[in-house]
């Protein structure tokens, strides 16, 4: 099926969402990746996300990407433009494409079905895959050959596409920025086939001024907020998707005089990260919900023994191996009452990368002053999507190690006792071989001196010690933030991606005439007063629970908010949160009410 490719007068659009589908390492995601530093040079916001299978090369793999002239964290439902480079991928997104909508569509191996694509869709279609071949020797220059569509339909000047290519394949060498260089000009005579140009594109994007931004994922934000934060040694095991914290700091912890390291497993990490904390050095593990599962001991030795320990959980679809590459908010449970025992522990949930930076620094820092472990949790599509931040304010970032005692200090003590029994719980400590001090670390419970005990007496009190932490840190707990209505009685709670799903949602549900409120906790364990005030506040709070068995409300009613205050709203396909699908069901159950 090929339409009339005659265009009309550009739309002008301030808010554009692209979706980019081909294989899984034919390099068809080029593409969103060139137009994201296109738009982000332009002036916008721009957030990508990307759904591709758990293998290295096959199967489908596509990219989408939303630039807006505001700050947004998830990919609007209805798309602009989709660029779809076989025929499997038409079937994933012919439901998100409209009358606004344009399908570039390469042709080299099938035609378009008949009746797939609704007729108001606009249809540009040319074989690029077999172009490249023909005219440059490899297929995989299909991908700068429709990037100079792309550039065309959006009415992005040829030299400002130019400019990038050259910026992008800089480091390839000369041979192969001409050639990519010769795929754009391909691209832009196919273009004019089609009456594209600069000027009579289909869409026309506005420019922004929304500042200079760096461009990063989740995983690099925790990574840089780690070293930021004081982090120097990090010890982890690959997992998907959790390996790129430990590969960032692989690459960047040793200018800073740390060590990032490998184990042999997770059991092995999240020790090595123990006795790294022991000597005084911040320290920190991670790994997804597998390697969490495995590392549960060792987390509750740190709670037990007071160690501080920042552990970053990315959450992927379970349970056991499950979908890796596929978002789900399942390890809360985990994370806020899993190991044997009890013993205390703070959990952070940020909803976006630049949230991710500074929860990470927060986390080194509650870690260090209360000595115990702090888990910083993100979820797939936070993790390794990536979003445009502001730059980090480094003057901002204050380092506080607590209660530790230098030699002087032990000088001035009566006694040293490593556990000491303090109205606020924390007890003072030395770093093992200060002059004065001791260091006796078990598994067991102790006495104030570290000494082995299994005395009732001793026992409880050493167990309401470490419970009063919590009680103590409450004023240092990350707050919450809210998006929305102040005044509406309807509220929405969420975490992780469901904060940027959530904003678009609090908008679409205004167009609907329903107002409502978007709550981020940030800090989900301990629960703070302002969540419980804000849920006592509502009439009705709607719990985005992206977990088949409503984790997020679980957590919630564990802290003892009630159960009919709540009302859930689950998702558990694998699928991202999307802003309509949330903001239906709102509409859906308040009008029926």
């Amino acid at each position: 099926m090929e339409k009339e490719n005659k265009v009309a007068e550009p739309i002008q659009i301030d808010d554009v969402n692209v979706l980019v589908s081909g294989q899984g390492g034919d390099g068809s995601l080029t593409v969103t990746n060139m137009l994201g530093s296109l738009l982000r040079a332009r002036g916008m916001g721009v957030y990508t996300e990307r759904d591709v299978l758990s293998r290295i090369k096959g199967g489908k793999a596509a990219a989408s990407l939303r630039g807006s002239l505001n700050e947004r964290f998830v990919v609007r439902d209805r798309l602009q433009l989709a660029v779809i480079m076989d025929e499997e991928g038409l079937h994933g997104v012919a439901n998100r494409l409209g009358g606004d909508s344009v399908l570039l569509y390469d042709s080299s191996d099938a035609p378009i079905p008949e009746g797939l694509i609704s007729d108001d869709v606009r249809v540009l279609v040319a074989p690029f895959g077999r172009l490249a071949v023909r005219r440059l020797g490899r297929i995989l220059y299909k991908n700068s050959i429709s990037t100079g569509v792309v550039a065309r339909i959006l009415s992005i000047p040829d030299e400002e596409v130019r400019t990038e290519f050259r910026a992008r394949f800089k480091r390839l060498g000369g041979a192969i920025i001409d050639q990519n260089l010769k795929a754009l000009d391909l691209g832009f005579e196919i273009a004019e086939g089609m009456e594209l140009s600069s000027d009579t594109g289909v869409f026309r994007v506005d420019k922004g001024d929304i500042g200079e931004r760096l461009l990063m994922t989740g995983n690099e934000a925790i990574g840089m907020g780690f070293v930021v934060g004081g982090g120097r040694f990090f010890a982890g095991y690959p997992i998907t998707p959790a390996t790129d914290v430990l590969e960032f700091l692989q690459r960047h912890l040793p200018t800073f005089g740390g060590v990032a390291w490998q184990g042999e497993d997770e059991l092995a990490s999240v020790n090595m990260a123990i006795g790294a904390s022991l000597t005084g050095v911040r320290s920190g593990t991670g790994s997804s919900g597998p390697g969490i599962a495995l590392m549960q001991e060792g987390i509750g030795q740190a709670g037990s023994g007071e160690v501080p320990l920042v552990v970053v959980d990315t959450q992927r679809a379970g349970p056991s191996t499950g979908m890796p590459t596929k978002p789900e908010q399942s390890d809360l449970n985990m994370v806020c009452f899993g190991g044997n025992g009890d013993f205390e522990r703070i959990v952070l949930v940020p909803g976006d990368p630049e949230d991710c930076f500074w929860l990470t620094v927060d986390a080194c820092n509650l870690a260090q002053k209360y000595q115990m472990p702090v888990f910083v949790v993100t979820d797939q599509a936070i993790s390794q999507n990536t979003a445009s931040v502001p730059r980090f304010d480094l003057d901002q970032v204050k380092i506080d190690v607590g209660k530790r005692l230098s030699e002087e200090d032990l000088k001035s003590l009566e006694k040293y006792q490593r556990y000491a029994i303090t109205e606020d719980g924390v007890s003072p400590y030395s770093v093992p071989g200060t002059p004065g001090g001791q260091s006796l670390v078990t598994g067991n419970e102790r006495d104030e001196f570290g000494n082995v005990t299994t005395l009732p007496g001793i026992r409880q009190k050493m167990a309401d010690k470490r419970k009063l932490k919590l009680e103590t840190a409450k004023d240092d707990l990350p707050k919450p933030r809210e998006y929305g209505d102040e005044s509406a009685e309807i509220g929405i709670v969420v975490v992780n991606a469901g904060w940027g799903a959530g904003m678009d949602a609090v908008d679409e549900l205004k167009k609907l005439g329903v107002a409502s409120r978007l709550h981020h906790p940030r800090t989900l364990w301990p629960l703070t007063d302002e969540t419980r005030s804000f849920i006592d506040e509502k009439k009705r709070v709607y719990v985005i629970d992206h977990s088949s068995s409503a984790q997020l409300s679980g957590v919630l009613m564990h802290a003892g908010i009630s159960s009919q205050k709540l009302h859930s709203i689950m998702r558990y396909d694998g699928t991202p949160l999307r802003p309509v699908d949330l903001a239906e069901e709102i509409y859906r159950r308040e009008t029926e009410k």
